[in-house]
């Protein structure tokens, strides 16, 4: 075993002695890849997601210089028809690009370092195979396979660091991808000698125009995972069963972490903040230490092209409309609003709907760490609004209408610039950021179809709350008394009938053209209509 040439299956070995969650399904995709022009996959996908976990898991099941067997007894793979075909059948190279950043001493040779490091290695193994002045990895490969017939399954976790941590250094990321071009081009050497390979990261393939660097790849990404979406992070009846065997409450664990959504699998969970859940037996925010945290206030801080607005819209829970074809796949090419909101969608801070073409921030702790990142900005007026969305929420619980039409009131004299009344559904989205901390206790849904209408927004309390549901209707220049009446003449409170528990009636109305106080609001303790 080596560092690079078949690192053996130690390191899934631990994964399997941890809390493991049974992915090894995707051994059985990347199975039927092999022997086909399909043989070549890149699986991009953010930070904390599975990614190295995965890299691993394949590397003990493919690479010969082990017996990996017992640790496949039981999973998923050990059933398949595949299973006994490909068990450590390969030579395998793997390579962790930001171990290699991490020790060189000049980022400018990484090129040259991984292939010496593989290089020197493979003359061990195949003393006979290599010239002493083969410098050019994807030749001495070639020359291993036609004195041999061994071939070799490639994997490369963190593909894309490179791009990171030189994104301003074209020379270096051309030289890069050159090189990866050498391993993986569509020549007679290389289908010889590339039995398939499995590429990881975060950013899908650079693109240079409208093409890939690397056009033989097939791409699963954030915005397209096909076949391969079970596989981006923890299915629900996944995290269903951990929340069982742990004691934990599902519910909790769905409103923190789910909200992934795709075509073929419906609801995806951040794997690496369940698992710590799971251990910490707590919820919360496992994300803001991270280096991806810092780059968020970097990216929304830029405000492109609306940037500022749109990430204010989905605070208050809106959607927006998103263009993810045109982003390069790179960190120097934002240009434009699409731009950026793609790559946070790539980093995980959005979740994207395929169907609709929208963006979204997908559950709580994600919230929570834009809710972070902007009271780090600059973006103060809306960082003291949310900072004093606890107090709304307090004095709407206790009836102070007076208390609640002086926040709002405050909230929207600070924020005029951003926080836009045009229509009752601005406000809405104006009030949802308003008040923004009942994420923490409410399930808050925004234009809920009830009774005879749709009711602008209602905050359903979690289980486990003491806190009294509220319907909260919405006018523009009308009056507070008006939206009440809506509420009871339309049944709206009947959508809520499986509820159990106390319910306000919360009218809120906005004056445009009013010389003192614009804002209105009653409430009323619900009573049987």
């Amino acid at each position: 075993m080596g560092l690079y040439l078949n690192p053996g299956n130690d390191a899934f070995g631990e994964i399997r002695n941890g809390t493991y969650v049974d992915k090894t399904g995707l051994i059985d995709f990347i199975n039927s890849t092999i022997g086909t022009p399909e043989k070549l996959t890149c699986f991009s996908r953010p930070r904390r997601f599975g990614k190295s976990f995965a890299a691993m898991m394949l590397c003990a099941y493919y690479d010969k210089s082990c017996d990996s067997r017992e640790l496949f007894e039981g999973l998923e793979i050990s059933g398949s028809a595949s299973f006994e075909k490909y068990l450590n059948k390969y030579d395998v190279v793997y390579l962790d690009i930001t171990y290699f950043i991490s020790r060189s001493e000049d980022i400018k040779r990484i090129v040259t370092d991984i292939q010496t490091c593989v290089i020197r290695e493979l003359r061990k193994a195949y003393p006979d195979c290599i010239e002493e002045e083969e410098k050019y990895l994807p030749d001495a490969l070639a020359s291993v396979t036609q004195e041999t017939g061994n071939r070799f399954f490639i994997i490369i976790d963190e593909w894309d660091a490179l791009f990171r941590e030189a994104k301003d250094n074209d020379a270096i990321q051309k030289e890069y991808i050159w090189f990866l071009r050498g391993l993986f081009k569509s020549g007679v050497a290389t289908r010889t000698m590339v039995a398939g390979a499995y590429m990881t990261g975060i950013l899908p393939i650079k693109k240079y125009g409208t093409e890939s660097a690397l056009t033989d790849f097939r791409e699963y990404t954030m915005v397209q995972p096909e076949n391969l979406a079970e596989y981006v992070g923890f299915t629900e009846e996944e995290v269903r069963t951990l929340c069982w065997n742990n004691q934990l409450d599902f519910e909790k664990m769905r409103q923190w972490y789910d909200g992934y959504t795709f075509e073929k699998t419906q609801h995806i969970y951040s794997p690496n903040s369940v698992i710590r859940a799971v251990k910490n037996q707590r919820f919360g925010n496992y994300w803001t230490k991270s280096e991806s945290y810092e780059s968020l206030k970097n990216y929304i801080s830029m405000n492109q092209d609306g940037l500022k607005d749109s990430v204010i819209e989905m605070l208050g829970g809106r959607r927006e409309k998103t263009d993810v074809l045109s982003f390069q796949n790179d960190l120097t090419n934002l240009k434009s609003r699409e731009n950026v909101l793609t790559l946070l969608v790539h980093l995980g801070y959005l979740a994207y709907d395929a169907k609709k073409k929208e963006v979204f921030i997908p559950n709580l702790e994600v919230s929570e760490s834009f809710r972070l990142a902007v009271q780090d900005t600059d973006w103060i007026q809306v960082g003291t609004a949310l900072s004093r969305s606890e107090e709304l929420l307090d004095a709407t619980i206790r009836c102070d209408s007076k208390a609640v039409e002086d926040a709002l009131e405050m909230i929207h004299s600070e924020n005029t610039s951003i926080l836009k009344y045009n229509d009752e559904n601005s406000l809405s989205c104006a009030i949802t950021i308003a008040y923004y901390t009942a994420k923490n206790y409410y399930e808050i849904f925004r234009e809920l179809p009830s009774g005879k209408g749709f009711a602008d927004i209602v905050f359903l309390p979690h289980r486990n709350t003491d806190k009294p549901a509220m319907i909260v209707e919405l006018k523009y220049d009308k009056s507070a008394d008006t939206a009440i009446q809506q509420i009871k003449d339309n049944r709206y409170a009947g959508k809520l009938n499986d509820y159990r528990g106390n319910l306000l009636l919360v009218g809120v109305n906005y004056n445009k053209n009013s010389n003192g106080k614009k804002h209105e609001c009653v409430i009323e303790k619900a009573t049987q209509y």
